[in-house]
């Protein structure tokens, strides 16, 4: 958490540069006061990537925040390149469009939480676990930040990869649980009409975050790398700021409906 909060400092900074969301009708939740870090002193310089409201809105006994938390779960990263091709690695893809829906988010006002601002596994911050295996360190601590705040929807960012180079567009995998499929429609939906593509969501039963994962969870894959004009797509970050308006969209949607 240490790593997180260091490195918000620098991200926040950019957050004028991007495109404002156009407001969606229902349950955007506008600051109240000043962001604060949990428990920190008044006086701290680095804003938290753990905003709190005011003692008003604070409304349950049994959460940190009064609005619903999103936790922004960034695929891969450090020793763990994911996927790639063309010596475009996906963990980099990740951050850069996790940190671009991080940041549109906070600007309308919601309580969201990102689990890696830069390129480090998230295993080597899980010292808990007695196991070997890297994999199973890193994916377990991603599980255990979702509990450790009270997280009320986890999206996590990837991108994919198939052996036909034809295979194109985004897709996006559910729990089998009919809020996690609702969450998943409506990011699809926003990154159908981006992407000039009809895909419907898929059942991620294999994925162990969407089997771990208690609150509502998807996973995203914004384009496979292995398509030329995916990865020309995802790669751009001009267009990465309009994937990620897309998932911000999607995000806000279903948390005016839901």
């Amino acid at each position: 958490m240490y790593k997180l909060l260091v490195a918000s400092t620098a991200l926040l900074v950019s957050l004028l540069c991007l495109p404002v969301l156009p407001l969606v009708q229902g349950q955007a939740i506008q600051p109240v006061g000043s962001v604060t870090p949990i428990q920190a002193s008044p006086s701290t310089n680095s804003p938290s990537m753990l905003p709190i409201t005011d003692g008003e809105a604070y409304r349950s006994s049994h959460h940190a925040f009064a609005a619903p938390v999103i936790l922004l779960d960034v695929g891969h990263g450090g020793v763990d390149g994911g996927t790639s091709a063309q010596g475009v690695l996906e963990k980099d893809i990740n951050l850069a469009i996790s940190q671009k829906v991080y940041l549109l988010l906070r600007s309308k006002g919601y309580a969201v939480i990102i689990n890696r601002l830069g390129d480090y596994a998230l295993s080597d911050d899980n010292r808990w676990l007695n196991s070997r295996s890297r994999h199973r360190k890193d994916l377990a601590q991603r599980k255990s930040l979702s509990e450790e705040v009270s997280t009320d929807i986890v999206v996590s960012i990837h991108a994919n990869w198939s052996s036909r180079a034809a295979t194109h567009g985004p897709v996006v995998l559910h729990q089998k649980e009919g809020r996690s499929y609702l969450l998943a429609q409506s990011i699809q939906d926003a990154m159908n009409d981006l992407y000039g593509t009809k895909r419907q969501v898929v059942w991620g039963k294999p994925f162990y975050l969407l089997n771990y994962v208690k609150h509502p969870a998807v996973i995203v894959e914004t384009g496979f790398l292995s398509n030329a004009a995916d990865r020309a797509k995802i790669s751009d970050p001009a267009e990465q700021k309009r994937i990620a308006e897309s998932i911000a969209n999607g995000i806000i949607y279903y948390l005016s409906v839901v």
